[in-house]
């Protein structure tokens, strides 16, 4: 068994054992939305940065630590990207679910946003996110193909919503999305934010 996977097991054990547990960070530091119909429409997130922690680049900046759900709870991708003082980034989710770590593209996904503060030396890397770096002021929307009637579809815009964030979430999202990185070959490891903002299309 490698490190990688003993580490893995290990640090959800504990997060089992921690899940009724709370982290104290800002009611806004995680942030949860969904995506659905991909094989419809496509899908759009929206991130921005409200300036909360100050208005300074780069001494304020946020990274958007993103962690992908499949249907079936699998963390089948995870990303992270900074944002600057009152920047708008955009995120298509289908850039979410091109690179995932198990075959397959899901026609739905939970999306999992983790706010921290930008590290004044290194990057933003959602498999290490130190919990006494978790940060307010992120808020992102998303967009969402919603099926009407049979074969008609209508797209909407809906915020992320704040949760509160237990010990065991966190643990378990840096712990699989760490374990990505190591030894998962590249896969699951989805593109990360580009300028602006972008809404929805059908196919």
């Amino acid at each position: 068994m490698s490190k990688w996977i003993f580490g893995l097991i290990s640090s959800l054990a504990t997060a089992t054992l921690a899940c009724a547990q709370l982290v104290p960070s800002p009611p806004d530091s995680f942030q949860v939305t969904y995506a659905a119909n991909l094989s419809v429409g496509f899908s759009n997130i929206d991130i921005t940065n409200a300036g909360t922690t100050g208005g300074t680049d780069p001494a304020d900046n946020v990274c958007a630590n993103l962690y992908v759900f499949a249907q079936d709870q699998q963390l089948i991708a995870c990303c992270a990207c900074p944002v600057t003082p009152n920047d708008l980034q955009t995120v298509p989710v289908i850039d979410l679910i091109s690179n995932t770590l198990t075959p397959g593209a899901p026609t739905g996904v939970t999306v999992g946003m983790l706010a921290s503060a930008e590290p004044a030396v290194g990057y933003c890397d959602a498999g290490a996110v130190d919990p006494a770096t978790l940060a307010p002021g992120l808020r992102a929307w998303s967009t969402v193909v919603h099926a009407v009637s049979p074969g008609a579809y209508a797209v909407t815009e809906v915020h992320f919503q704040p949760a509160p964030l237990s010990v065991g979430e966190l643990a378990k999202m840096t712990a699989m999305c760490a374990f990505i990185e190591a030894d998962g070959s590249f896969y699951g490891i989805c593109k990360s934010c580009s300028p602006g903002a972008a809404g929805a299309a059908k196919k």
